[in-house]
């Protein structure tokens, strides 16, 4: 594998950059009621920004795609990719604020409640993707989400499938879709509360997620990943069904960003050749890793650590 010095495979991911703003309590409050919390913290958060952010640590060279408002969150938000050496094509906005969001994290088990306030990024169409096409055409893998508008979302896929670069669509937050999407996805990487939404089925346990996910490939997807916390994460296609294993590396601190390090880490994977397998692997390792620290973005590990975890003996770190 290449060391965290090497960029390898250019991944271009479409979304939202917010700011997280992170309340720690030993549970939520009531409507009406005033609860004291433990901690607090702001940073650099949104899906498709966290996902860049966990790309670029993982090695791959990451153009990211969105929109800011003229403001003191757009700043941390420039701030932040330029850091990452993460390549912004990210249009300024007057008279709209740049996106924040409200994230409750339970100090007994590092679960997440999360209300996302797109602000400027909410505005994107699909001209923002046809900006960025000659960028799209020269990837390897397109990753988008559902913070930002669908008709951009949908654009950047349609633009990724014509120029025969990877796609990866991870759908969320859940809303419903129109069929048309799903043959543009090589791969759909929804987590259960998600695919159920998807797909009308209820999943509680890997047999269910294989169900839901045939359901997905029967709308025209290549491959379904579907993410299942501390029970791993299911890749199914018309040929495999494989289920891999969570990577338990430490104390749960906080699970907020474990899907985008997922969807991330996986993407620079494959953006760098890596079968799919492979690659769930990579993905699963570091978002293993994410949860033992607060905050999203600033959670995500480095290519070295990633790497680290994997070439651990077999099983040390994988849940049994």
């Amino acid at each position: 594998m290449s060391t965290s010095s090497q960029r390898n495979g250019s991944v271009v991911i479409l979304g939202i950059y917010v700011t997280d703003l992170t309340f720690r309590a030993g549970r939520m409050p009531q409507i009406g009621e005033t609860i004291a919390g433990t901690a607090f913290a702001m940073g650099p958060g949104g899906k498709g920004s966290n996902q860049a952010v966990a790309a670029a640590r993982a090695g791959a060279n990451v153009v990211f795609c969105t929109r800011l408002g003229n403001d003191a969150f757009g700043e941390i938000a420039r701030a932040t990719w330029t850091k990452e050496g993460i390549t912004a094509r990210a249009t300024v906005i007057d008279g709209v604020s740049t996106g924040a969001a409200h994230i409750f994290v339970d100090d007994n088990t590092g679960m997440n409640a999360i209300i996302v306030a797109s602000g400027a990024a909410g505005t994107m169409e699909a001209a923002d993707v046809d900006a960025i096409e000659d960028d799209i055409a020269a990837a390897q893998v397109f990753v988008t989400q559902l913070e930002q508008p669908l008709a951009a979302a949908r654009r950047g896929l349609e633009v990724a499938r014509r120029h025969g670069v990877v796609t990866v669509f991870n759908p969320a937050p859940a809303m419903p879709l129109d069929d048309g999407i799903f043959p543009l996805c090589d791969y759909i990487t929804p987590n259960e509360t998600e695919a159920t939404a998807l797909t009308g089925v209820p999943i509680a346990n890997a047999e269910d997620a294989r169900r839901a996910a045939d359901v997905l490939l029967a709308k025209g997807v290549g491959t379904v990943i579907v993410t299942l916390g501390e029970g791993g994460a299911l890749l199914h296609s018309a040929t495999q069904s494989i289920l891999v294993p969570a990577y338990h590396c430490g104390r749960v601190v906080e699970t907020a960003g474990a899907g985008d390090g997922f969807t991330g880490g996986f993407a620079a994977a494959l953006a760098r050749g890596e079968d799919a397998i492979t690659a769930m692997h990579f993905g699963s390792a570091l978002a293993g890793i994410s949860v033992t620290r607060p905050g999203t973005a600033p959670s995500m590990p480095t290519l070295d650590e990633v790497n680290q975890v994997l070439n651990q003996p077999a099983g040390l770190s994988q849940a049994s």
